[in-house]
């Protein structure tokens, strides 16, 4: 019911899942990532644990092959699971198990791991793989072509609901504080994988005004955040001071 990639940049060192499903929020089940150590997808039947002890075991040196056959020996339904691994030097492993309904399978290469279950064919699994590869632009670009190409080939044979972009970069995150660099989630929609696509294409533009279709607009952005500096600073208005407000049940009689 669901096809993922994993993949690790090996031009970035970013590491990031791309995912689809006839399920609601995927996002909030199957995509795991840590800058640095690697990523995560766990589905068919999810197991919620192998992202947390996937990217522990990872951080701890060791093969994803070895984290996979670990994490299903100890799990009495790895029949049911399916999941994909790959680390920050693009080391890459993806485990399907008997009981995943068909078609499901997996692939994997230099930094990547494709891999999905209850899909129309194995073609998905394919175009998810070959296009990741074969394709050109950013990572993020290239992960969101290979989940349309899955999509288009076929994708869950049951039908589309929700998609999800996690991509991790070492200090990625807002002022550089944490690795969330990409976290763009579609619920629930007829069209999730393309939805997904707008919606990083928005993201782009806010992360990267200077464009030829806006850079008039921030231009004007910055002369006014000059302007206003500037009145700011002559000002002899107070600046606030720190507000720091709180709130405790009574206590008990």
């Amino acid at each position: 019911m669901t096809f993922s990639i994993v993949a690790q940049d090996p031009e970035t060192g970013d590491v990031g899942v791309a995912v689809a499903s006839r399920v609601v929020a995927v996002g909030a089940v199957a995509p795991f990532a840590k800058a640095l150590v690697g990523a995560v997808s766990s589905q068919s039947m999810p197991n919620p644990t192998y992202g947390p002890l996937g990217l522990a075991r990872l951080e701890a040196g060791e093969h994803p092959r070895a984290i996979l056959e670990a994490l299903t020996a100890a799990d009495d339904m790895a029949s049911m699971r399916q999941a994909g691994i790959v680390d920050a030097t693009g080391r890459a492993a993806s485990y399907t198990g008997s009981g995943c309904i068909e078609w499901a399978g997996g692939r994997v290469g230099p930094g990547v791991a494709a891999q999905g279950n209850m899909l129309t064919g194995p073609e998905v699994v394919d175009a998810l793989f070959d296009t990741y590869l074969a394709a050109t632009g950013s990572f993020p670009e290239r992960l969101l072509a290979a989940l349309r190409a899955a999509d288009r080939a076929g994708g869950d044979k049951r039908g589309r609901q929700s998609a999800a972009l996690l991509v991790r970069r070492e200090k990625g995150g807002v002022s550089g504080l944490d690795d969330r660099w990409i976290d763009l989630r579609v619920d629930d929609h007829t069209d999730p994988t393309a939805e997904l696509a707008r919606l990083y294409g928005l993201l782009e533009k806010q992360n990267n005004p200077l464009t030829a279709e806006n850079l008039p607009k921030v231009a004007g952005a910055v002369v006014g955040s000059i302007a206003s500096a500037i009145k700011q600073a002559v000002s002899s208005d107070p600046k606030p001071e720190p507000q720091l407000i709180a709130w405790d049940p009574p206590a008990s009689p």
